[in-house]
């Protein structure tokens, strides 16, 4: 089993490396300003168990393939951030549905919609699987045995700590847009630039963080 000095410390670690914003912190903060608290939250949801996945291959051994494979590391990099990109110009595209009235007019997106668009883009976070490679054998007691299971409980602690850190940033920004949501063109701005992070961040991942 993990010895509690070493998830304790690995806890710390992940703390300081979480609390910084990064790509996570980023899409929940586009996301809150273009749909609300209800929209972040689940935002957040679907980011952190999109991690499980890579939680579960690290623990088995094929995250190591991954990150060690500049084609199948590639490829998952281009489609999250394809998939920002499509997010963040949806996001402009709709900035004004907050005014319409009419019973024609579009539906706010469902829960099930949010949480899957979340979860789509914590599973396509290349650096999510090389995080979790590079970091979590350094915490692991290998004279405890049971290996897998050490990293998969490392790994949720990530899972918990990142979830609970992104829905601060979640409310934080959800209440703002309530704010500003008492200005109706105010909010418009505020859904625009929800999806302008959300590009840029995409543009981001595209053009840098390379496998190195």
């Amino acid at each position: 089993m993990l010895p509690a000095a070493n998830a304790g410390a690995f806890a710390l670690a992940a703390f300081a490396l979480i609390v910084i914003p990064g790509p996570s912190v980023l899409f929940v903060i586009g996301r809150s300003l273009s749909l609300g608290r209800k929209g972040g939250f689940l935002s957040v949801l679907g980011n952190a168990l999109g991690m499980i996945p890579a939680i579960a291959a690290v623990s088995l051994g094929v995250g190591a393939v991954v990150a060690e494979s500049v084609l199948v590391f590639t490829v998952i990099k281009f489609a999250g951030a394809a998939y920002l990109i499509y997010l963040g110009v949806q996001a402009i595209r709709h900035r004004h549905d907050h005014r319409q009235e009419v019973p024609a007019a579009a539906a706010p997106p469902s829960s099930f919609r949010l949480l899957r668009e979340g979860f789509f883009v914590g599973i396509s976070n290349p650096k999510t699987i090389v995080f979790f490679v590079a970091v979590l054998p350094q915490f692991v007691s290998y004279g405890a045995g049971a290996i897998p299971l050490q990293l998969a409980l490392l790994g949720l602690i990530f899972f918990a700590i990142a979830l609970a850190s992104d829905s601060v940033w979640a409310l934080t920004a959800g209440t703002a847009r309530s704010w500003f949501a008492r200005n109706p063109k105010r909010l418009s701005h505020m859904g625009a630039a929800g999806g302008a992070v959300m590009i840029g961040l995409g543009g981001t991942l595209a053009l840098t963080g390379n496998k190195h």
